[in-house]
């Protein structure tokens, strides 16, 4: 029953991840770019809404309500203003681009908020800690369950946006070639910028769930970078449901390398990404 536990709650976690890399993924299907910055703008987004929730006294996900909104201005901006340039370079000057804005977010979120480590799981009350037992060694936790539920539905709306939508049209024809796309009347710099507010108002989603469920600081956002992309690489560069079953391959992962021995959770998820990598369709990824 121990090793049944550890799988529910790995697949809860796993949801956690999915949130975290379905932006990475949006992002890397329309440019072909990966965001380094990914796991700072969530970062960036939970101590927007911590300061809103201190602020206000409201919960948590009430405090999220306002913040998506900035965040979804601030991904279409950031495009417009700093993608959309290192775009025109050739695909390293993005990367090295998103890189500096990574550490630029990292330095203002220490400068404002110090590097004191902070959590919203007392604000959302019983939400964060509560849970349903099935048996004596067999819970669902409210929380992972919820995480799990929204990832879901974000994946299944990205799904239904790409495939039902004139704008998610737009986006695969651009994704696929933008000068022909844009002979036929379809703006891609306009794409581009829409597809990052969503990445970045997602990333947000996935900072506050982080935010709820443990402790982040202003050097949290490496770390979900990097969960973020090994759950993308799991479940398939640029798949939509694929970025679902790598993060909870990932977090099934993580909870039973820890149910063994908890110093080595974080090493079975590194275990699992490099024999991805180390399998054909890996190495197809590296090339």
């Amino acid at each position: 029953m121990t090793w049944v536990n550890a799988i529910l709650q790995g697949i809860f976690l796993g949801g956690l991840y999915a949130l975290f890399a379905c932006g990475l993924s949006l992002i890397f299907g329309v440019m072909r770019i990966i965001n380094l910055a990914h796991g700072d703008l969530a970062v960036l987004g939970a101590f927007l809404v911590w300061s809103v929730t201190v602020t206000a006294g409201a919960d948590p996900f009430v405090a999220l309500l306002p913040v998506l909104p900035v965040m979804l201005v601030l991904g279409y901006l950031l495009h417009r203003t700093v993608l959309a340039r290192s775009l025109r370079g050739g695909p390293l000057t993005p990367l090295l681009t998103t890189f500096g804005l990574a550490i630029v977010i990292q330095n203002g979120l220490l400068q404002a908020y110090s590097p004191d480590v902070r959590s919203l799981g007392g604000a959302a009350g019983g939400l964060a800690t509560g849970s349903w037992r099935l048996t004596d060694q067999l819970s669902v936790s409210y929380l992972g369950l919820l995480v799990l539920v929204v990832a879901v539905l974000v994946l299944g709306g990205l799904h239904l946006l790409l495939r039902r939508t004139r704008f998610g049209r737009e986006m695969r024809a651009t994704a696929q070639d933008p000068d022909t796309a844009a002979l036929v009347g379809i703006p891609a710099q306009s794409v581009y910028a829409k597809a990052t507010a969503i990445a970045v108002a997602t990333a947000t989603l996935a900072g506050v769930f982080l935010a709820v469920r443990s402790t982040f600081d202003a050097s949290s956002g490496p770390t979900q970078l990097i969960f973020a992309f090994e759950a993308v690489v799991i479940g398939g560069l640029g798949s939509i449901w694929g970025t679902l079953t790598g993060g909870i391959v990932l977090g099934v992962a993580q909870t039973l390398g820890a149910t063994v021995d908890p110093q080595y959770s974080i090493l079975a998820g590194h275990l699992v990404f490099l024999a991805v990598l180390a399998s054909p369709r890996g190495r197809a990824v590296i090339r």
